[in-house]
Protein backbone atom coordinates (compact mmCIF):
# COMPACT_ATOMS: atom_id res chain seq x y z
CA UNK A 1 0.00 0.00 0.00
CA UNK A 2 1.32 3.73 -0.52
CA UNK A 3 1.64 6.39 1.28
CA UNK A 4 -1.20 7.88 -0.02
CA UNK A 5 -3.30 4.52 0.86
CA UNK A 6 -1.98 5.23 4.19
CA UNK A 7 -2.81 8.32 4.81
CA UNK A 8 -6.55 7.93 3.58
CA UNK A 9 -7.05 4.88 5.90
CA UNK A 10 -5.77 6.53 8.81
CA UNK A 11 -8.03 9.47 8.29
CA UNK A 12 -10.92 7.03 8.01
CA UNK A 13 -10.43 4.94 11.04
CA UNK A 14 -9.42 7.84 12.90
CA UNK A 15 -12.72 9.12 12.87
CA UNK A 16 -14.15 5.51 13.10
CA UNK A 17 -11.81 4.98 16.28
CA UNK A 18 -13.54 8.50 17.44
CA UNK A 19 -16.84 6.63 17.01
CA UNK A 20 -15.97 3.69 18.78
CA UNK A 21 -14.40 5.90 21.86
CA UNK A 22 -16.73 8.61 21.93
CA UNK A 23 -15.30 11.69 24.52
CA UNK A 24 -14.48 14.86 24.26
CA UNK A 25 -10.34 15.08 23.13
CA UNK A 26 -8.12 18.77 22.88
CA UNK A 27 -7.87 19.13 19.35
CA UNK A 28 -11.35 18.06 17.83
CA UNK A 29 -11.79 15.80 15.20
CA UNK A 30 -8.29 16.65 12.77
CA UNK A 31 -6.10 15.87 15.84
CA UNK A 32 -8.07 12.30 16.25
CA UNK A 33 -7.63 11.68 12.45
CA UNK A 34 -4.30 12.27 12.08
CA UNK A 35 -3.80 10.38 15.30
CA UNK A 36 -5.46 7.54 13.54
CA UNK A 37 -2.97 7.71 10.72
CA UNK A 38 -0.22 6.93 13.80
CA UNK A 39 -2.63 4.11 14.81
CA UNK A 40 -2.55 2.47 11.13
CA UNK A 41 1.04 2.56 11.17
CA UNK A 42 0.90 1.12 14.37
CA UNK A 43 -1.30 -1.89 13.41
CA UNK A 44 0.35 -2.63 11.05
CA UNK A 45 3.17 -2.85 13.05
CA UNK A 46 1.55 -4.77 15.64
CA UNK A 47 0.22 -7.14 12.52
CA UNK A 48 3.55 -7.35 11.24
CA UNK A 49 5.22 -8.38 15.40
CA UNK A 50 2.21 -10.69 16.14
CA UNK A 51 0.89 -12.60 12.62
CA UNK A 52 3.58 -11.81 10.55
CA UNK A 53 1.82 -9.63 7.91
CA UNK A 54 0.96 -6.10 8.79
CA UNK A 55 -1.19 -3.24 6.51
CA UNK A 56 -0.64 -4.80 2.39
CA UNK A 57 -4.34 -4.44 0.86
CA UNK A 58 -6.48 -1.67 1.50
CA UNK A 59 -9.87 -3.24 1.04
CA UNK A 60 -8.44 -6.15 3.36
CA UNK A 61 -10.67 -6.93 6.70
CA UNK A 62 -7.21 -7.60 8.42
CA UNK A 63 -5.86 -4.35 7.10
CA UNK A 64 -8.89 -1.95 8.44
CA UNK A 65 -9.18 -4.27 12.11
CA UNK A 66 -5.18 -3.64 12.31
CA UNK A 67 -5.53 -0.12 11.67
CA UNK A 68 -8.61 -0.07 14.03
CA UNK A 69 -6.72 -1.30 16.69
CA UNK A 70 -3.60 0.63 16.67
CA UNK A 71 -5.66 4.27 16.24
CA UNK A 72 -7.80 2.93 19.31
CA UNK A 73 -4.87 2.18 21.34
CA UNK A 74 -3.08 5.39 20.06
CA UNK A 75 -6.07 7.36 20.96
CA UNK A 76 -6.36 6.17 24.39
CA UNK A 77 -2.84 6.99 25.39
CA UNK A 78 -3.14 10.48 24.05
CA UNK A 79 -6.27 10.96 26.24
CA UNK A 80 -4.45 9.93 28.83
CA UNK A 81 -1.44 11.76 28.41
CA UNK A 82 -3.29 14.89 27.61
CA UNK A 83 -5.81 14.13 30.19
CA UNK A 84 -2.90 14.04 32.91
CA UNK A 85 -1.40 17.87 31.85
CA UNK A 86 -4.63 19.41 32.07
CA UNK A 87 -5.10 18.30 35.89
CA UNK A 88 -1.64 19.32 36.15
CA UNK A 89 -1.68 22.46 34.25
CA UNK A 90 -5.25 23.29 35.55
Amino acid sequence: MGIIGWIVLGLIVGAIAKLIMPGKDPGGIIVTMLLGVVGAFLGGLIGKWIFGTGLNEFWSIRTWILAIVGSLIVLGVYRVVIGRRAVKGG
